[in-house]
């Protein structure tokens, strides 16, 4: 079993330290803590998922006991919450407020709005109550500053300042101590500032912990910001349903309408659930679906997507999907979740953060001792070594990293690229081969008429006698020929119908023997035909054993396939492949007129596995694109899979790790050039942070830079990185 519940957590570093935490509790099967989107997620054995639950938040509760995890409201959660995770005044609010996991999106999405009203409370109240304090430690340290002729009442001033600013920051230290959690920034700040006290620089202590604490606030609200811009990108939930009952529209959850019943849409407002159009007819803005801004037109008959905007129309649209299995639901699900499956950078920075933080501190000792044993000057030593400590803080990477991908991830679905994770997110980057499915992929997976070449006879008429003679078959090469020729069709013409297995069709159309089918039905019945060069499905006909000509049906190359092949080529993808089950013939032709590299064709669903084995050899990094059911096993196999999600079958979105919610193929290219420049981002933000870091702090040790020029280093550089972060989200 798998769920998530919503997380109230400041720290970043502490929430690394809550997941490496919750992976040693006995049962955990996984668990990930979000930072950025504020969620916990746990997977544990069925039978025994209650009691894991229990047990991450008695562990929760011992190594961060301010951080607050909403679970659904039992007697024995709200028990273990209430006394462990310090949150008493959250606790009368879970009975209605709880915030599940699962896909009970009515129940989360409810949460997700009392978290945000929530968060914006308390944030409002911490603000207030910050620039209070940061007012009464000013007025403080001037009163020092008077007093200084009375040494005892200026020390005591000061001292008042800083407990006023920094006691929180002095509290969370203790308590970390206590509990073996030593080095984090609340660690770091505490030494520095005390550090500064016992040297006498009291309104240099009490400076660097305000500026601290306003530089948190400030860097915790700019990610507040981000993540509610890229959750407002991301929100295609529908609020409601106007079910018609007895024809009128009452308005409903979307999760109360049944399967079959009606519902009414009007202008302006969402789809709520997936459904066909029984009566009206309107435009569509599918661009919160597909990133694609041109709206489509619906009339009777057409089937829509929940998620979609109605712009002008009223429509009646008979649901065809429950909520839950809706388009729109399939969507914030697989969006919710992506943020579970950290990149490999992100997970580096993590560990990163654990070892550098205590390497600072020694290196910060050896600082103020080593130097000091030969000029001894001390207390310009250990200045510089505090100094030292101030600007080690690792938050502009353990904040902006996640962010980056989170924003990268949000950018992409706004352009209906659906990435399951930062690890996908990351393969997209590194792809140097695609391989495609043909069939629906490459190509339109429709048979169309392409050549109709007759002897003897007019062009109309070829046309009627094949497609008589196919009248009663559902084959798709059959429904061509009848598409082709366009006319209806009179059955009381066709008689005697035969069908020759592997050879084709012989029939009486108009009194007359009509042969259709293949060059071995000519030659079983020694007639000569045309030997066709053509790509394609060749059908001869014949009448009354005198060869009347040939039709070519072939497999029309999707809109926009060459382009995105060579835009694939653009983006840095050297090998792009071809596997099929379709003849050589075919396949050769598809993949010249593509302009793909290489093909395998004549293949079985099995036998695309094989092939795509072949490919992935010699560290290539691997995609494959299909869209079919056959496909779902290749899709696992590959580094990456991609799944065609407007027409794709339901195996082959749930195997993908990417899902391309229109099939235009070109959006594979996009979501390549997209996962590129989000990883540029993130190595930008790496390298930034820790270059600027590595100045001040070589500035600190050789006493140019003071605390004042840390703090600001620190605070700021974590906000440009955040800033940076965000351009992940906009478009190209």
């Amino acid at each position: 079993m798998k769920k998530s519940w919503r997380i109230d957590i400041d720290c970043p570093n502490c929430a690394a330290k809550l997941e490496a935490a919750l992976r040693t509790v006995p049962g955990v099967e996984d668990v990930t803590v979000n930072y950025v989107q504020k969620r916990v997620t746990l997977t544990a054995a069925d039978d025994a998922f209650e009691a894991v639950t229990q047990s991450i938040l008695a562990k929760a509760a011992e190594v961060e006991p301010d951080a607050t995890i909403f679970v659904e409201e039992t007697a024995a959660s709200a028990h273990t919450h209430g006394e462990h995770c310090g949150c008493g005044e959250h606790h009368h609010d879970h009975d209605e407020h709880s915030s599940c996991g699962g896909h009970d999106h009515d129940h989360h999405d409810h949460g997700h709005e009392h978290g945000h009203n929530h968060s914006h409370a308390h944030e409002e109240t911490k603000g207030r109550t910050l620039l209070l304090r940061v007012g009464a430690a000013v007025v403080l340290t001037i009163a020092g500053f008077l007093t200084e002729g009375l040494p005892l009442l200026s020390a005591a001033c000061f001292l008042l300042a800083y407990l006023c600013v920094g006691y929180d920051v002095l509290l969370s230290a203790l308590r970390n101590i206590r509990r073996g959690e030593i080095f984090d920034e609340n660690f770091l700040m505490s030494v520095a500032s005390i550090g500064a006290l016992c040297m006498g620089e009291f309104a240099e202590a009490i400076a660097v912990m305000a500026l601290y604490q306003v530089g948190e606030y400030f860097q915790d609200k700019a990610v507040d910001k981000s993540r509610a811009s890229i959750t407002a990108l991301m929100d295609i939930r529908p609020d409601y349903a106007n079910r018609l009952v007895d024809g009128a529209p009452v308005r409903v959850k979307p999760e109360e309408v049944a399967v079959g019943e009606l519902i009414l849409v009007k202008p302006g407002e969402k789809l709520p659930l997936d459904g066909v159009v029984t009566e009206g007819t309107s435009s569509l803005d599918t661009s919160a679906l597909t990133g694609e801004s041109l709206p489509r037109d619906v009339r009777e008959g057409d089937s829509v997507l929940s998620g979609c905007v109605n712009l002008s129309g009223v429509l009646t649209v008979r649901v065809s999907a429950s909520y839950g299995e809706s388009t729109v639901a399939k969507i914030l699900t697989l969006v919710e979740e992506s943020g579970d499956a950290k990149a490999s950078t992100e997970r580096f920075i993590t560990r990163f953060s654990r070892v550098y933080t205590p390497l600072v501190c020694l290196a910060a000792v050896l600082l103020a001792v080593v130097p000091s044993l030969f000029d001894g000057q001390w207390q310009s030593w250990i200045y510089r070594a505090l100094t030292f400590l101030v600007i080690s803080c690792p938050c502009a990477l353990v904040i902006s990293v996640p962010l980056t991908f989170f924003s990268g991830i949000g950018g992409a679905s706004k352009r209906g690229v659906l990435v399951k994770g930062a690890n996908h997110l990351e393969m997209l980057a590194q792809l140097d081969t695609v391989a495609f499915d043909k069939t629906g992929t490459l190509t339109r997976g429709v048979f169309t008429v392409t050549t109709v070449s007759p002897v003897g006879m007019p062009r109309e008429a070829l046309l009627d006698a094949a497609a008589h003679a196919e009248i009663y078959s559902d084959h798709p090469i059959s429904r061509s020929l009848r598409e082709a020729y366009g006319a209806a069709l009179d059955a009381s013409r066709v008689a005697d119908a035969e069908e020759i297995a592997g050879h084709g069709i012989r029939v009486q159309v108009d009194g007359r023997e009509v042969l259709a089918g293949n060059d071995r039905l000519m030659a079983l019945h020694h007639i000569d035909c045309a030997q066709v060069s053509e790509v394609g499905t060749v059908v001869h006909v014949a009448a009354d054993g005198a060869y009347a000509g040939y039709i070519v049906i072939a497999d029309v190359i999707k809109d926009g396939a060459v382009q995105a092949v060579q835009a694939l080529k653009d983006a840095g993808v050297a090998r792009l492949a071809m596997l099929t089950g379709d003849r050589e013939t075919v396949a050769a032709d598809i993949a010249q007129r593509v302009g793909l590299t290489e093909y395998r064709a004549g293949l079985l669903p099995e036998g695309k596995v094989t092939a795509l084995e072949g490919l992935l050899g010699q560290e290539h990094h691997v995609a494959f694109v299909g869209d079919g059911i056959n496909d779902a096993p290749v899709l696992r196999r590959a580094d990456l899979g991609i799944a065609m999600g407007g027409m794709g079958s339901d195996a082959a979105i749930e195997a993908a790790d990417v899902v391309l919610m229109d099939d235009q193929i070109g959006k594979v290219a996009l979501a390549v050039r997209l996962a590129k420049r989000t990883m540029r981002i993130a190595r930008q933000n790496i390298v930034f942070a820790l270059g600027v870091k590595a100045i001040v702090m070589l500035l600190g040790a050789v006493g140019i830079a003071n605390m004042w020029l840390a703090v600001f280093a620190d605070v700021g550089v974590a906000m440009l990185a955040i800033l940076n972060a965000m351009r992940a989200m906009r478009a190209e």
